[in-house]
């Protein structure tokens, strides 16, 4: 008899596909305004600058590491992505919207941290919990610079891309629906 993938495993395999078909209703219920785009693309970008800090300290897969912002937060990529959904819903100035993003980034980021942790411990076994456990400095890895190749062999640079498109694409909407400066015309 086969067996069904939990439901946390499908989530957080299809947690991309998933982001995009939210994207889209997101695109489609947003309001964006110059106001909402400038404070949402600020916050979105404080949250890729993370991801890309992260995904240059990390040999995905082959280590456990505690260099750079792995030595203060269990999972940098997933508190950048975090970061980067709220500076969106910001930018969408939609209710609707941000409420979706939040659904969507509470479902598919709790299901990958879980998936994840479960494969780090299968893999790594007492180094993961050590590190889960606080202890830093046990790698030969933690005091690593940061390495764009890195960032790069992870394919952080999709993430920046997706993340520009979706910007530009709300701007598009802003300035086609005339929405662009509702907010500095005061309406």
């Amino acid at each position: 008899m086969p067996q069904i993938a939990p439901v946390r495993d499908i989530l957080a395999r299809w947690r991309v596909t998933l982001g995009f078909v939210s994207g889209v209703a997101v695109f489609w219920l947003a309001q964006p305004t110059a106001l909402s785009l400038a404070v949402g693309v600020a916050t979105a970008s404080v949250g890729e600058g993370l991801r890309i800090w992260a995904a240059g300290h990390l040999n995905k897969a082959q280590e456990v590491t505690s260099s750079g912002p792995y030595g203060w937060f269990a999972h940098p990529l997933y508190i950048g992505s975090s970061i980067m959904g709220a500076g969106l819903a910001v930018a969408s100035d939609s209710p609707i919207a941000a409420l979706l993003i939040a659904i969507y980034l509470g479902a598919t980021l709790t299901a990958a941290i879980r998936s994840e942790e479960a494969f780090l411990r299968r893999t790594f076994g007492d180094q993961y919990d050590r590190y889960r456990g606080g202890a830093r400095g046990a790698s030969s890895h933690d005091a690593r610079p940061f390495s764009a190749a890195l960032a790069i062999a992870n394919h952080e640079h999709r993430t920046a891309v997706g993340v520009l498109v979706a910007v530009l694409l709300l701007v598009l909407k802003a300035t086609y629906n005339g929405l662009f400066w509702r907010a500095a015309a005061g309406g």
